[in-house]
């Protein structure tokens, strides 16, 4: 037991997806036992044989998010990882769980979402208990690259941020949470900073062809997007816009977005869509570029501007070192109490420690 009555123990929630068992991975890798938990205990197992080295890993069954709360608060582990999405309902449940004094990380990357979990921050830094929403490639690989830019200069008045994921993709179903992150997009529509607040925008505007400084270039386009928040916070410019190179460019299928929006908001059409999108089979395929992309562009009021990049591998695995660096640093006792994203919590130079290079002008 550690001082505050917590095991030091590592949880990773949804230990038999993609991410959670690459995370399950890496951490056995550096020496680390975690602790597997999800709902299918024949699941669980194949997931712990596959880790390296091998050792007696301990597993916790747990069907819903309620029930995991209900673990985390009885076993105290000093750090959990969720990876099990629908995190505006997870984040808070299971954070809460966590405190007071053990900390928790997730890889949100939507907005509400991510204020679902800012709106503990008071609870958790009275706790003594950090939070951190949004370690994965996208918020990370822009904001870091923000920080970077920003550091030592006063607020700028312009900031726009490109996440340029290159993900190799695993033949399965979409999945439940997944699917919902997709509806959910359609169903917020449009986001950007306006004068210091958050105003509705079309979704998918400002459509743009990205060059990419390894000379492949990208389409992408406006998205409501966890890159928003943390790059309005990393550096405080009033006006900001984060764009997606996941978000359609294509002008036919910016034309329907609207309606689709006002269609999903009704929750029979968000569920029946949801349910339909879940089962959806995607085909393996290699990735289509040959890096993943962070991308800034920041503007200060005197007309002088700065631009820079964050290559990575893999989006997706970059994630899981996101993930997985974050979570080994809040097991050594580093990072702020309260909820952050991952560089204002842990440094900008947390990009780097997990497999990413700054390009920087």
């Amino acid at each position: 037991m550690t001082e505050n009555g917590r095991t030091g123990e590592v949880w990773i929630l949804g230990a038999t997806g993609r991410v959670g068992r690459a995370v399950a991975g890496r951490l056995a890798a550096r020496g680390v036992a975690p602790v597997l938990v999800g709902r299918d205990h024949d699941r669980l197992a194949e997931a712990a044989a596959d880790l390296v080295p091998v050792a007696d890993t301990r597993m916790v069954v747990a069907g819903t998010a309620e029930r995991i709360a209900a673990e985390i608060a009885r076993q105290r582990p000093g750090v959990v990882v969720n990876t099990i999405g629908d995190y505006a309902a997870t984040a808070p449940l299971v954070a809460r769980a966590c405190m007071p004094g053990g900390h928790y990380v997730d890889l949100a990357n939507d907005l509400a979402a991510m204020d679902g979990l800012f709106a503990l921050h008071q609870e958790a830094a009275d706790a003594g208990s950090t939070l951190v929403t949004g370690a994965g490639f996208g918020v990370l690989a822009t904001e870091a690259v923000v920080a970077k830019l920003c550091e030592g200069r006063p607020a700028p008045r312009r900031v726009r941020v490109d996440a340029v994921a290159s993900v190799a993709n695993e033949g399965g179903t979409m999945g439940a949470a997944l699917a919902a992150s997709v509806v959910d997009v359609f169903t917020t529509g449009g986001r950007r900073y306006e004068g210091g607040r958050l105003v509705r925008t079309r979704l998918a505007a400002n459509p743009r062809q990205l060059t990419l400084p390894d000379g492949e270039s990208a389409g992408s386009a406006e998205t409501p997007s966890g890159e928003l928040r943390a790059a309005r916070a990393a550096s405080g410019a009033p006006s900001v816009a984060a764009t997606s190179a996941l978000a359609p460019t294509g002008a036919a299928v910016r034309a329907v977005l609207p309606l689709a929006g006002v269609l999903l908001s009704v929750p029979a059409i968000r569920r029946l869509a949801a349910a339909r999108l879940a089962g959806i089979k995607v085909k393996s395929s290699p990735r289509p570029r040959a890096h993943s992309w962070g991308h800034a562009v920041v503007e200060w009021p005197d007309g002088t501007g700065r631009e820079g990049w964050l290559r990575a591998g893999d989006g997706m695995d970059y994630t899981a070192d996101v993930a997985t660096e974050t979570a080994a640093r809040l097991a050594r006792g580093e990072g702020r109490p309260g909820v952050h994203t991952p560089a204002a919590a842990l440094g900008a130079d947390l990009a780097v420690a997990a497999g990413g290079t700054f390009v920087l002008d």
